[in-house]
């Protein structure tokens, strides 16, 4: 029954991605901790497996739409992914338990939802695309993919420590760093957070026991999600969505950080 319920829960996983290009790995962890019931460790590793997969399901359309930058994302993703693996390799030190784990990823939700509240007004997604082509012509191209290295090493580090993908982080820094525009930004974030995934999961091979088969069925589950996210992307206004996901996760931040 909790497998069951577990695996309709994934389907709202690959959802989000589709919908608002992240928080795939926001609700992908308490739902394999919570609901289906492994460690956080397990859950964390998990996580980047299936949401790496979906984010690859769910780049094909961004792609075909002209929505994805390869030259942005080719200097996001070197560092992205050597910080993603350290951030793995950093959960394994001793003095690193489920605790400590469990109270970072309940703190990134929490920013992550203010985030997400800030950003669903629609003015300031207006104004974040204007700061975007502003940085774009006066920043100096060096200055620029300075800001673009650093970003991707410190959103992976997060990814591989908490095995939150960064799509809420990620998407900012490419329209405010990157200088490209919102709908570019998600198409592009999803290349970034499937390399993410990749390299911060390889980080965690030799240090949890995984169960393949819920992977496998998680991931199935996910990736019909983000096909139905793509469809109704087209139809709904995401910043409506955004703000209701952004107190969604605000409510389960709570609810990890008292529960743990």
């Amino acid at each position: 029954m909790r497998l069951t319920f577990g695996f309709i829960l994934a389907i709202f996983v690959g959802l989000s991605l589709g919908l608002i290009g992240g928080g795939g790995s926001i609700l992908a962890v308490p739902i394999l901790k919570y609901v289906i019931g492994v460690s956080t460790k397990e859950a964390i590793a998990m996580s980047l497996f299936i949401v790496g997969i979906v984010s690859i399901i769910g780049l094909i359309p961004h792609w075909r739409q002209g929505n994805v930058n390869f030259s942005i994302a080719l200097i996001f993703i070197p560092p992205a992914m050597i910080g993603s693996f350290l951030g793995a390799k950093i959960s394994d030190l001793p003095f690193i338990n489920d605790t400590i784990q469990l109270v970072s990823f309940g703190i990134i939700m929490l920013l992550a939802s203010v985030l997400m509240i800030k950003k669903s007004n629609s003015k300031s997604l207006k104004v974040t695309d204007n700061l975007g082509k502003h940085k774009l012509v006066n920043n100096k191209k060096n200055t620029q993919i300075l800001f673009t290295i650093i970003e991707g090493f410190g959103v992976g580090i997060l990814t591989g420590f908490v095995g939150v993908g960064g799509g809420f982080l990620i998407i900012p820094a490419l329209v405010l760093v990157g200088g490209i525009p919102m709908k570019e930004a998600v198409g592009t974030s999803l290349i970034i957070i499937a390399f993410n995934s990749v390299s911060g999961f390889s980080g965690y091979l030799n240090q949890v026991e995984l169960n393949w088969l819920i992977m496998i069925i998680f991931s199935i589950a996910s990736s019909a999600g983000i096909i139905i996210g793509g469809l109704l992307a087209k139809k709904i206004d995401p910043q409506y969505l955004q703000k209701g996901f952004g107190y969604f996760v605000l409510t389960v931040a709570v609810f990890v950080l008292i529960v743990r």
